[in-house]
């Protein structure tokens, strides 16, 4: 039981952390920037970096547009999902715990707004990719911890497996050197002598 409480804990931690600054974020472009209104501190970023007031009805970067009831719902179950299955997650498993704590801390960041307004606050606008927010970089970054997590279980995997070929290796080449060796003590050793003197008192 207590394990598990401070698996929570840490999840609590974590989420309350991201969603905490995805929601002040939020709050700040709310009350300084009218929807649609952007703002650069240079003028010759605002091409490349701004910042942008856009009410997105999608999911995270502006997808499925005007099915933010569906998002909303689903964003709910997995974060349900993962509340329940996280503490079974190894602590050794650290790149899949921090993955999963990303993603529910991004999905619940832009269920609040989707509670709160009926749409997601996104803010963030370089060039010409999609509008995004704090939330949304959770969950991406969740999906890269998810990835390197599982790059570095594979390494791990491959690496005590070597030891293990090597000593099978070892073995057939210790195998392959005595057999040689018998051969040649067996050819080398004398055959057994036969008195004659016995033969003759037999006959």
């Amino acid at each position: 039981m207590k394990k598990v409480l401070q698996d929570y804990l840490w999840l609590a931690l974590l989420a309350g952390s991201i969603i905490g600054a995805d929601q002040y974020t939020k709050y700040l472009v709310r009350i300084n920037l009218a929807i649609n209104e952007t703002w650069s501190p240079w003028g010759w970023l605002d091409p490349y970096a701004r910042i942008v007031h856009w009410k997105n009805t999608g999911a995270a970067f502006g997808l499925g547009q005007d099915y933010g009831t569906v998002f909303a719902i689903l964003s709910l179950l997995v974060s349900l999902a993962i509340i329940y299955f996280y503490p079974q997650v190894p602590r050794q498993d650290w790149p899949l715990r921090l993955a999963l704590g990303m993603q529910m801390s991004g999905a619940l960041g832009n269920l609040i707004d989707r509670l709160n307004y009926g749409y997601v606050i996104d803010f963030v606008s370089l060039g010409r990719f999609p509008v995004f927010n704090v939330a949304d970089a959770s969950i991406s970054m969740g999906v890269v911890a998810l990835l390197l997590g599982v790059w570095i279980k594979d390494r791990q995997q491959k690496k005590d497996a070597l030891p293990l070929q090597e000593d099978a290796f070892g073995e057939a080449l210790m195998e392959d050197s005595t057999a040689p060796a018998a051969a040649e003590l067996a050819e080398a050793s004398p055959a057994p002598e036969v008195d004659e003197t016995e033969e003759t008192a037999h006959e």
